[in-house]
């Protein structure tokens, strides 16, 4: 049956977010108190997957979660979005990744991330969702799991004539190959000074001072930020659905700064917690 929707196809990260608010971040060897605790759905894979959803694209996601609880209700929340599961499989004896995460009276953040199951993502799993790839437009990468996953993934969607967006984070040397596959590689400023020579294509975000890709600009809305986490995986994985839908760069890029914009606006990556995710299911 023909699929009216575009289709992206995600390979990343998913994890459980642990998340506590501070009045501010502490230096090297002090301590601050933190205020609540709130336990979310994130990780760079799963976040993008979500917003390129909520942008419109039909989603494949393939990745790792553990055999624990935090799996489970992971999938489950993963399935209210819409998005096609299969090719995210238990990781036996790995727990689901966690991100720690502080956010502070700026809504400026700091994260500490546990792979996990994250970590035990191999070209062999690739390979098993190979046929996620059948009809996608576009194939969305991060650097949350192993590379040797990522760059197989790139190989294949390439040899499938799938568009390859690399969304270069956390920074990480980064081969040639895949540098050469992506259109664009998607970098913050600071990433983008690692990123090295020979990308296809960069598009670097600004932060509030919007994104740049090529000879293409924009700036963001105006909003009343109140958490950064997850602003950057909303860009990507709204550029990612635009580009599938076969946008240009420039309709795509406006698109994607302003999707990152709104995210801002509410806390978590994603926007809402598993017991709110259960719900809408």
């Amino acid at each position: 049956m023909h699929e009216q929707r575009p289709t992206v196809v995600v390979l990343g990260s998913l994890n459980i977010d642990l998340v506590t608010h501070v009045a501010r971040h502490p230096g090297a060897g002090e301590t601050v108190l933190g205020r609540g605790l709130t336990v979310l759905p994130g990780g760079k894979g799963a976040n993008q997957a979500v917003a390129a959803a909520r942008a419109g694209a039909r989603v494949r996601m393939v990745g790792r979660v553990g055999d624990d609880d935090g799996g489970r209700r992971y999938l489950a929340a993963l399935d209210a979005d819409g998005i096609d599961t299969a090719g995210v499989v238990p990781a036996p004896g790995e727990p689901t990744g966690q991100a720690h995460i502080a956010v502070d009276d700026l809504g400026e953040n700091t994260i500490i991330v546990i792979p996990g199951a994250n970590g035990a993502v191999t070209g062999a799993d690739v390979d098993r969702a190979a046929g996620a790839l059948e009809g996608a437009q576009v194939l969305l990468l991060q650097l949350e799991t192993p590379m040797p996953a990522v760059v197989r993934a790139a190989r294949l969607a390439d040899r499938a004539g799938v568009r390859v967006v690399l969304n270069a984070s956390p920074t990480a040397e980064v081969p040639p190959e895949l540098l050469r596959l992506a259109d664009p590689a998607v970098v913050n400023e600071h990433e983008y000074e690692a990123l090295g020579e020979g990308a296809r294509s960069v598009c670097v975000t600004l932060g509030a001072r919007g994104a740049r890709w090529g000879e293409h600009e924009a700036v963001p809305p105006a909003v009343d930020a109140v958490d950064t986490t997850g602003a950057g995986d909303c860009f990507a994985g709204t550029l990612a659905a635009r580009l599938a839908a076969g946008d240009s760069p420039a309709d795509a890029l406006g698109a994607a700064v302003a999707a990152g914009a709104r995210a801002t606006t509410w806390s978590g990556a994603q926007g809402r917690s598993f017991d709110e995710a259960a719900e809408a299911h």
